[in-house]
C-alpha cells in the first residue's frame, strides 16, 4: 500500500523504467530478509519491502504497456499483464510441490532457524529473488516510454525510443507531430488522440461470470449440510463448487483482473494521472487487504453467507459498470473525458 501511494509520483518524475528498477531493489532485499529470517521481525520487514516494490510495479507496468503499445494491440498487450501474474502464481504452486521448502515455504523458517550447514546455497534462495534480479539488467534492453519522454520534452530520446519500439524500418515522421499535440494538450488534461482500446463488454461479462460462480458456491454451502457426506450427491456438490471457483478465477482474469488497469492507464488525464493512478492502485491493495483480513472471520460466521456477500459486491459492480461507466472502445479519449463532465 505504501508503494501504491508513491508509485504515481515515482513514475511521473523518474520515468517508467526508473520506477521499475527502484521497485526491484526492495523486492530483492525483502526476499533475502525472508530467506534468512531468524524471527518474525525479519518476515515483517521482508513483506513490507516486497509490498512496497509490488505496489510500485502494479501501477507502473500497466501504464508502461499502454504507452508503448500500438493502438490496435494495446488492449491485448495490457491483458497480458494479468495473465503473466496468474501464470506466475500457478508456477509458484507447481514448483512448491517439487523443490525444497526453503525455496518457497519461507514462513516455516520462524520455527527452524537457517544454518549454512543444513542446506546448499540454492536451497537458501527463494525463487522471488530470481525474477527481480533478472528485471534490473533486463530494463537496460527496453526503451523508456515515448509518451513520458515527450512530456519531459526529451524529443531526441522520444524519437529513438519510438524507433526502437516501432522498428528501424518504420517511418515515424508523423510521430513527432503526435508528440507535439500531446504536449499542447497536456495542460488541458487530454493525453492523446488515439482511440481507446478497452471496451467495457469484457468487464460486464467478467462480472456476470463472477457473480454466477459465487452464487453457485454460496448455494452449495447452504445445502451441503442436508446431504450425507458418504452420498454421491455430496461428491457432485464438491466438484461443482470446485468448478465454480475455477470459473470465477477465469472470469476475473478475463475482465476484472486486467481491463480496469488498461482503462486506468488510457483515460486518466495527464494532469492527474500520477495522483489518480496512485489512489486507484492503493484502493486495489486496500480492498485486497480488507478481504484477506476478514475472510476467516466471515467464514467462521457463515461460509454460505460469506460467498453471498462477495456475490453481492460482484453484482453491484456489474450494475455500476452498466449504468455509470461509459464505453471506451472505439472512442477517442476526448470523447471519453467529455462523457465524465
Amino acid at each position: 500500500m505504501v508503494g501504491a501511494i508513491a508509485s504515481g509520483q515515482m513514475a511521473e518524475h523518474i520515468g517508467r523504467k526508473g520506477s521499475l528498477m527502484i521497485a526491484a531493489i526492495p523486492n530483492i532485499i525483502g526476499w533475502l530478509a525472508i530467506s534468512f529470517a531468524k524471527d518474525t521481525s525479519f518476515l515483517y520487514m521482508g513483506r513490507l519491502l516486497e509490498g512496497f516494490g509490488v505496489g510500485v510495479i502494479s501501477y507502473t507496468v500497466p501504464v508502461y504497456i499502454a504507452e508503448i503499445s500500438p493502438q490496435n494491440m494495446r488492449g491485448a498487450l495490457g491483458s497480458v499483464n494479468q495473465l503473466s501474474v496468474t501464470i506466475g502464481i500457478v508456477l509458484a504452486y507447481i514448483l512448491g510441490m517439487f523443490v525444497p521448502w526453503r525455496m518457497l515455504a519461507v514462513i516455516e523458517r520462524v520455527s527452524k532457524p537457517l544454518t549454512v550447514s543444513d542446506s546448499n546455497l540454492w536451497d537458501d534462495i527463494p525463487p522471488g529473488i530470481l525474477p527481480c534480479t533478472i528485471l534490473i539488467p533486463g530494463l537496460f534492453f527496453i526503451p523508456e516510454s515515448p509518451r513520458w519522454l515527450a512530456k519531459m520534452n526529451k524529443m531526441e530520446d522520444f524519437e529513438t525510443s519510438l524507433q526502437v519500439l516501432r522498428g528501424f524500418e518504420t517511418d515515424i515522421t508523423s510521430e513527432p507531430i503526435l508528440a507535439a499535440r500531446f504536449n499542447m494538450k497536456s495542460s488541458s488534461g487530454i493525453t492523446n488522440s488515439d482511440l481507446a482500446t478497452s471496451g467495457l463488454g469484457g468487464i460486464q461479462i467478467s462480472s456476470a461470470g463472477m457473480t454466477i460462480s459465487l452464487l453457485a458456491v454460496a448455494v452449495i454451502f447452504f445445502i451441503k449440510d442436508t446431504v450425507s457426506q458418504d452420498s454421491h450427491m455430496y461428491y457432485i456438490l464438491s466438484m461443482v463448487s470446485l468448478l465454480a471457483i475455477v470459473a470465477y478465477v477465469i472470469a476475473f482474469s478475463f475482465g476484472m483482473g486486467a481491463i480496469p488497469w488498461v482503462i486506468m492507464s488510457e483515460i486518466l488525464p495527464v494532469s492527474i494521472k500520477s495522483l489518480a493512478g496512485s489512489f486507484a492502485t492503493l484502493a486495489n491493495w486496500l480492498t485486497s487487504f480488507g478481504i484477506t483480513m476478514t475472510a476467516n472471520l466471515l467464514l467462521s460466521w457463515s461460509a454460505g453467507g460469506t460467498f453471498v456477500s462477495y456475490m453481492l459486491v460482484s453484482a453491484f459492480t456489474l450494475v455500476f459498470v452498466i449504468l455509470w461507466v461509459p464505453e471506451t472502445k472505439g472512442r477517442t479519449l476526448e470523447e471519453i473525458q467529455w462523457s465524465f463532465r
